[in-house]
């Protein structure tokens, strides 16, 4: 089964636990390029890119802690450059893609870009796990 890309807007299942996530106006630059400057959740992102669909916290693979992924997920939700659902017992990843291009157009696709490029440069130190 594919996971399906979901709209930053997604309803809610009734019943079922929601995750708090900033409106598109309530995004702010900062927040963003804070959440994408660190290492770890720079390599979510790029993997979420790279996938193209969402995907459970356990898909990404990051050498640290649960906790330490919990925390890097929570900023990325927290900043707008994620949206997080809950499926059954996971919880579901998909970058908001559309929401950061409105809002700062050309960002996303430039630092992922920017990314690749250092790895070729750097011999792919940031190890990213491809899909």
């Amino acid at each position: 089964m594919i996971p399906q890309q979901l709209p930053a807007t997604a309803a809610p299942v009734p019943g079922g636990r929601v995750c708090a996530h900033p409106d598109r106006a309530e995004i702010r630059l900062e927040a963003v390029l804070h959440a994408l400057s660190d290492p770890m959740r720079l390599r979510v992102v790029r993997t979420l890119a790279a996938r193209g669909v969402e995907a459970a916290c356990s898909e990404v693979e990051l050498p640290v802690s649960k906790s330490t992924c919990t925390h890097h997920f929570r900023v990325l939700r927290e900043s707008g450059v994620i949206s997080q659902t809950y499926r059954g017992t996971s919880k579901m990843n998909a970058l908001r893609r559309a929401d950061l291009e409105a809002l700062f157009p050309g960002l996303l696709d430039s630092v992922l870009a920017a990314a690749d490029r250092q790895d070729g440069r750097l011999g792919g130190v940031t190890g990213l796990v491809r899909a």
